[in-house]
């Protein structure tokens, strides 16, 4: 956990006491059937002292002008809640218990998908798979995605999403390198 947990910050969310605050950085994105680009992203996770952290992401153009796209135009948001449950006490199939905190995130796109991930948190590393995702009739089909959170050296937020969307299997659709913004 990188400086102290903040005084208001629920006692179930230690564990994610990392990912507090505002981060900005720049991404690669890209997908089968779709030219790669560049973006820039803002995250902000905060607390207001209840047992969920609040989520906002937003991401704008950062590659050259194309398709109608100049850099600065606004791509993608999501918000949301990040949640933690204690750990299981169940045996797993190796006959051992997990110790990982499980982490539920849920998410809302304006495009017309909402998701809630389920993984774990181990040190300052979010794992989530894909749980529920559902969609308007006029979104695009995602059958799943899978995301991985984690600080990185120099403690920057690092974070990579795989989908599976379109009738295609599982593959790297987004990824960026975040740093902590100055307040």
């Amino acid at each position: 956990m990188a400086g102290a947990a903040p005084h208001d910050l629920h006692p179930s969310l230690l564990p994610l006491a990392f990912l507090l605050g505002t981060w900005r950085g720049e991404g690669v994105g890209g997908y089968q059937g779709m030219d790669s680009f560049r973006y820039g992203q803002e995250i902000t996770f905060a607390s207001d002292g209840r047992p969920a952290l609040g989520y906002v992401s937003h991401t704008w153009w950062a590659d050259d002008p194309r398709d109608g796209r100049e850099p600065g135009s606004p791509l993608a948001t999501e918000t949301g809640f990040w949640r933690v449950q204690p750990p299981s006490t169940d045996p797993g199939p190796d006959g051992k218990a997990d110790r990982s905190p499980v982490v539920e995130v849920m998410l809302a796109h304006p495009f017309g998908i909402a998701e809630i991930y389920v993984g774990t948190v181990t040190g300052t590393r979010v794992e989530l798979d894909s749980n529920v995702l559902i969609r308007t009739t006029t979104a695009r089909e995602v059958s799943r995605s899978v995301r991985l959170y984690g600080l990185v050296e120099g403690g920057d937020l690092a974070y990579a999403i795989d989908m599976e969307a379109g009738g295609k299997p599982l593959q790297s659709h987004l990824s960026a390198r975040l740093q902590r913004a100055r307040t």
